[in-house]
């Protein structure tokens, strides 16, 4: 059962992160290769394989969430890419940054929407 929660996580991280999430998998494997091993299987090969909600509202929740923890810069940025990757266009995720601030305060939304800024811009799109 793991190695078939492994191959169906690592195709799922992949089907919404690309390259990048295997990146965070490969800088593991020198310093602690099971943490690398977990993310694939739990989050990407149980919950994110789960009926009940797409990917795109899962991106969308996973956004809010690290925007609202306010320290989580380079997971907020993978994920704004993987919100990207499944189909959330760049309003709705300023959208959901913005409704942060009356949750988790204007300086977690200052720091999400500066991530958000920069993956746009390097993806060369415009909100505005």
């Amino acid at each position: 059962m793991s190695n078939q929660r492994y191959l169906q996580g690592l195709a799922k991280l992949t089907e919404i992160d690309g390259e990048a999430g295997e990146k965070v998998i490969n800088s593991l494997a020198n310093i602690c290769p099971d943490l690398g091993k977990y993310i694939i299987e739990y989050p990407f090969g149980d919950i994110y394989q789960r009926e009940g909600l797409d990917l795109k509202t899962r991106e969308l929740v996973t956004v809010a969430a690290l925007t609202a923890l306010g320290h989580c810069q380079p997971q907020l940025n993978v994920h704004i890419n993987g919100a990207l990757n499944v189909g959330c266009a760049p309003q709705e995720i300023v959208e959901v940054i913005l409704q942060m601030s009356v949750y988790a305060g204007f300086p977690a939304a200052l720091n999400g929407m500066f991530v958000a800024k920069a993956v746009f811009a390097e993806r060369e799109l415009s909100v505005v």
